[in-house]
């Protein structure tokens, strides 16, 4: 595994266990929710993963954008898709996505290193 997607997900493995380790019950369910909504529905879970994927990058959200890269990325989505998905992103979240664009391709890069 790539050292920049192991860094990402130890962090937030570990940063994950001390938030529900606090026995929040609100937490506990917003997480659970989360969990939830991305698995099969009416929707496959590669569609819920680049809509997700939309979503973070317009909110401008780098961790959002890396989860679900790599999910994404495990349900096999193309580069091709990923590009598509993040063009749409950044036409409707505006030239301000245009970082986190950057940021995403290096992570895609990333993901496709550890599968070579």
């Amino acid at each position: 595994m790539s050292q920049k997607v192991q860094e990402f997900n130890d962090y937030r493995a570990k940063m994950n266990d001390k938030i529900l380790a606090s026995d929040n019950k609100i937490v506990k369910r917003i997480f659970n929710l989360d969990t939830n909504a991305f698995k099969e529905g009416h929707l496959p879970v590669k569609t819920k993963e680049l809509l997700g994927l939309v979503a973070s990058a317009v909110l401008r959200c780098d961790d959002c954008i890396a989860y679900h890269l790599e999910s994404s990325h495990k349900n096999g989505v193309t580069k091709e898709e990923m590009m598509e998905t993040m063009s749409i992103a950044t036409l409707v979240g505006g030239t301000i996505v245009i970082p986190h664009l950057r940021r995403a391709v290096e992570f895609w890069e990333a993901l496709e290193e550890e599968n070579s």
